[in-house]
């Protein structure tokens, strides 16, 4: 029951507070002016990632102070994930508003993953649903180092078109919604027999919160966008979910679910590989959804696909925890 009320709230607070920030990006001119696809009118505002992370934080709060259990089980793992979420949005937001070096973006994204690592949160061992487990041994902090940076990237590079990330991420986001509810009760935990999350419902009203603000992020985002999440948004979102899947063990349900992650980024190393030891390109525009938008496909017919992309691999990372 709480569940619904959060992810309500979030979308009620989310629709709320993306108005306002929309109107303070426009105040500050934070944004851009209509791109090549002629399909803006006039300026449109970044930032938006902040109406999510507003409407986020109101469902969390509703939940601590709806049940105080939530408050006293609130361990250093999720107030990791906080933190760094919050570390990820300010770094998204100063680069929306003034540009930031690339360099400084990944210092600043280092540290955010050095906070996640030492709060307990690592890949010591990868949970295969199709086999047995992989040890990682001395390999465990770099590869966490790895994948932390890999997710938070990879969801920046999908934000390309409108409601085209957003609508991906609440898919994952819901998908693992259901995962953490899984692996926090002990009888499910054991028929999949996947490792026991104690305290895993805090991720649970978590994910439930981002749910509900992606939501209400998305009725301003979809197509055309009145306002754009940015790297505010981005950065932010990939942190959480990568974060998530380490506390839940479960890397690879992210890398099957995240699917479109994976393609989006592939395509990039792709493209960015072959130019440069062939002087060919693969597509003809990179990340992949511009390649097809380069081919004349509709922009809303690109986004709809995705979802379904998204939502099928949601389906099939589902069927996998039971494969064991």
């Amino acid at each position: 029951m709480e569940s619904i009320v959060i992810i309500s709230l979030a979308i009620i607070t989310a629709l709320l507070t993306t108005a306002q920030v929309k109107k303070i990006a426009l105040k500050y001119g934070i944004g851009s002016l209509p791109d090549n696809r002629k399909i803006h009118v006039g300026f449109v505002p970044y930032l938006g990632g902040l109406g999510i992370y507003l409407g986020g934080l109101v469902g969390l709060m509703v939940a601590v102070l709806w049940k105080e259990y939530y408050l006293q089980t609130f361990t250093l793992k999720y107030a990791a994930i906080i933190f760094g979420a919050t570390l990820m949005l300010v770094t998204g937001a100063l680069d929306d508003a003034h540009g930031l070096p690339a360099t400084q973006k990944f210092i600043i994204q280092l540290i955010a993953s050095t906070i996640v690592i030492f709060s307990g949160c690592r890949i010591d061992t990868i949970i295969n649903p199709f086999g047995d487990p992989v040890q990682l041994g001395i390999f465990a902090i770099p590869i966490t180092y790895l994948w932390l940076m890999g997710v938070t990237n990879a969801i920046n590079l999908l934000d390309g078109l409108d409601g085209l990330a957003i609508g991906v991420t609440t898919i994952v986001a819901g998908t693992f919604l259901v995962v953490t509810y899984l692996v926090s009760r002990v009888d499910y935990a054991r028929y999949l027999m996947f490792p026991y999350i104690a305290n895993g419902g805090d991720l649970t009203v978590i994910l439930g919160a981002l749910v509900g603000a992606g939501l209400g992020f998305l009725w301003f985002n979809s197509h055309p966008a009145e306002v754009f999440m940015g790297d505010t948004g981005s950065l932010l979102l990939g942190g959480m979910l990568g974060t998530i899947a380490l506390l839940v063990k479960q890397e690879l349900l992210l890398v099957i679910v995240g699917g479109i992650f994976v393609i989006e980024a592939l395509s990039v190393i792709l493209q960015v590989g072959s130019y440069r030891l062939r002087g060919r390109r693969v597509f003809l525009m990179s990340p992949l959804h511009y390649h097809y938008q380069k081919k004349g496909l509709a922009e809303s017919k690109i986004i709809a696909r995705f979802w379904i992309v998204a939502a099928l691999l949601a389906l099939v990372g589902l069927a996998s925890l039971k494969l064991r």
